[in-house]
């Protein structure tokens, strides 16, 4: 193996590696002794848990369950040997480094198939000093701690990160491109402004559904105010629908509660990635595996579904609260936050805190089933219409660029087909959280009285009201969010 480096240089760093990686100085390593000392050294696998440990039982020879200097130095010899004998089948050229032409020719042949992208990441990555090129010891030093490399697994250190957009059952945008600080504010910005465009259809959608025809009730209850002159007709246009909520306070009427839904966009994400990811580490390691990277569908669909349930759970009052505030909006009546804490004042003092979260059961079902429909109808179509395009431009897919456009207009699809299925169980959830206000004075015993008043008033169809301005909104939503998620990263110096 002749590298240019003599063999007590070749002692002199791996002695010298051996000391950096032993940060206690203790002639031995661990799992976690590894995994600081990969971090002192900032190696691109110092968080890789599942790749450490594997490295622990292929070095650990005697299999005491540590690493010492004669096993890690038998490792780094054998190891070496077969990254040296790579390195040189790659360089055609011999001169002692790797372009990037040199080593797309090495996955072609290897039988892996790698997108620009990916090539350029990976190579970036291990072409430390950025001269363009990948000189021996860049990588020897990135690979080292793979056990066994050869061509034909060039694939496992190749990484790349994705980001999308993805719609909740009430068709609001949520983006989950966290990957900083600036990009989760971005995101929270996208999500304040499309909701306030869109507001006017979700107040629609909140107004048809809870009409139930009762009109000498709803009279009743309101007996002492001016409620909505048109609250009790059983049905309603869309037109008669937005005079009537007109009537009741002009344009401020259509906009009524956004700021309870803008107010909790920051922490539903927050919450959502959060329990998401722990969510992710915590089935990783009921796989085995203990690497979120390499989930399976299930698992996957699962984790997705646990931080939708996690993140409604805490946001829920919020939700309740903009329902019933919507609900008690009345011509004359009180205003902003004067409305929000006497709706407030009323379900606490007549229910206590139990009152916020009538109805949770039916978002928590509702959940999986919506979940489901949208990620597998959106991957669904993401991957026809690149398998297309790449069909058309004779490309690997993972060369196929989806604009924003484009994305949007899947997720739009996708989340709405999921939103329409679940919506049933949305109607029956948000006339429970309404219930007993001017707009909805019938009040409900659980979901199954809930769900049987509505068929006996209103049949099937009453489970579907308020469904057309839900979809309405959904296209604007995915657009303005994505525009200004865009905008927002180039006014915070992102890329």
């Amino acid at each position: 193996m002749d590298t240019g480096e003599s063999q007590k240089d070749r002692d002199q760093r791996v002695a010298q590696l051996w000391q950096r990686l032993d940060t206690k100085g203790e002639g031995h390593l661990d799992f976690n002794g590894l995994k600081k000392g990969l971090k002192k050294i900032d190696h691109p696998l110092k968080n890789a848990d599942p790749m450490l440990r594997d490295i622990i039982k292929a070095v650990d020879t005697n299999g005491d369950g540590y690493i010492d200097y004669p096993e890690f130095r038998a490792f780094v010899d054998h190891t070496e040997i077969g990254l040296w004998q790579l390195f040189e089948s790659i360089d055609h050229n011999h001169n002692g480094e790797i372009d990037k032409t040199e080593l797309k020719t090495a996955f072609s042949k290897s039988g892996v198939t790698v997108s620009n992208a990916r090539l350029e990441e990976f190579f970036a990555e291990v072409d430390s000093n950025k001269d363009g090129v990948i000189s021996y010891a860049e990588w020897r030093d990135f690979l080292l701690f793979l056990p066994a490399y050869s061509s034909s697994n060039l694939r496992a250190v190749l990484s790349y990160y994705t980001a999308t957009g993805n719609l909740n059952p009430e068709g609001d945008v949520h983006i989950n491109d966290l990957q900083g600080l600036g990009y989760f504010i971005a995101g929270g910005i996208a999500g304040a402004v499309s909701r306030t465009a869109t507001a006017p259809l979700d107040r629609l959608k909140v107004y048809l559904i809870a009409q139930t025809g009762v009109k000498n009730s709803a009279v009743r209850a309101a007996k002492d105010g001016a409620p909505l002159r048109a609250a009790g007709k059983a049905s309603k246009t869309l037109v008669e629908a937005v005079k009537d909520l007109w009537r009741a306070g002009g344009i401020r009427s259509l906009f009524a509660g956004n700021g309870l839904n803008v107010l909790k966009v920051m922490p539903e994400s927050a919450i959502k990635f959060g329990a998401y990811e722990s969510a992710k580490r915590a089935f990783a390691r009921l796989e085995g595996h203990g690497d979120p990277k390499r989930l399976m569908p299930v698992s996957q669909f699962l984790s997705g579904g646990c931080g939708g349930m996690v993140a409604q759970c805490f946001v829920y009052p919020l939700d309740t609260l903009k329902f019933r505030m919507q609900c008690d909006t009345v011509e004359g009546g009180l205003k902003g936050n004067q409305l929000i804490a006497a709706t407030f004042k009323k379900v606490w003092c007549k229910h206590g805190l139990l009152g916020f979260f009538r109805g949770l059961p039916l978002g928590l079902v509702g959940m999986f089933p919506y979940a489901a429909l949208d990620l597998s109808t959106f991957e669904y179509m993401k991957r026809a219409l690149i398998a297309r395009k790449a069909r058309l431009n004779n490309c690997h897919e993972d060369d196929v660029p989806l604009n924003n456009f484009t994305t949007g207009a899947i997720g739009a699809m996708s989340g709405g087909f999921g939103a329409s299925v679940v919506y049933p169980l949305n109607v029956l959830r948000t006339r429970m959280q309404a219930q007993g206000t001017i707009l909805h004075p019938a009040t409900y015993n659980g979901i199954g009285d809930v769900a049987r008043k509505t068929i006996q008033t209103e049949g099937l169809r009453g489970f579907y009201k308020g469904l057309t301005p839900n979809l309405l909104k959904v296209a604007p939503a995915v657009s303005i969010s994505y525009v200004v998620y865009e905008n927002s990263k180039r006014m915070l110096g992102l890329k």
